[in-house]
């Protein structure tokens, strides 16, 4: 009776295709659980790096967001709280009074486009549209345009002016523009 030898060896297992897939596969499990892990403790240890910038980007979006609810909530003091008392806020808020006495109803939007920062100086430019109605049952006026909101302050935000496309004090807008009481401009 012959023998026969083979290169594994009687106690070793032989290498085929199954065996060889099947240790990848685990290779591959493990690889893949690995990553996750990493993945997952990395993500959980992530800080903001300027903490204080970021608190003061929220203070002037709660403060343009402040500005537009107390306009068209017909809120004289919420604006008031909210300017630096100035010859041309003074103006705006004067503006807004007027639209409060002949708007029924007042719709505004503020979308924020730029936010520029320069010690206490802000400008905050936004695209504003908005619909002003006298009574219920009137179409309407629309209008909508451009405007750099001006903001001083570091803990405290405060308006202290604005340029370009004023969204306050549509009705001398109206008569600026000779268009008719009621007429929407799209």
């Amino acid at each position: 009776m012959t023998q026969q030898v083979g290169l594994t060896g009687p106690t070793s297992r032989s290498y085929t295709a199954i065996t060889m897939h099947s240790s990848g596969r685990q290779i591959s499990a493990l690889a893949i659980v690995l990553v996750l892990w990493m993945v997952g403790t990395g993500c959980g240890s992530k800080t903001m790096q300027y903490p204080e910038d970021h608190e003061r980007y929220l203070r002037i979006d709660k403060a343009v967001e402040s500005l537009r609810v107390a306009y068209v909530k017909k809120d004289s003091a919420g604006i008031a709280a909210l300017v630096v008392p100035t010859e041309s806020t003074e103006r705006l808020q004067q503006e807004a009074e007027a639209d409060f006495e002949l708007f029924h109803d007042m719709a505004m939007d503020f979308h924020v486009e730029r936010i520029m920062i320069d010690n206490d100086d802000i400008d905050v430019y936004v695209h504003w549209q908005g619909l002003w109605k006298k009574d219920p049952e009137d179409p309407g006026i629309r209008h909508r345009g451009h405007s750099r909101l001006q903001w001083v302050g570091t803990k405290s935000v405060l308006l202290s002016g604005i340029q370009g496309d004023i969204p306050f004090g549509v009705n001398r807008r109206q008569a600026l523009t000779g268009q008719a009481p009621g007429v929407g401009r799209k």
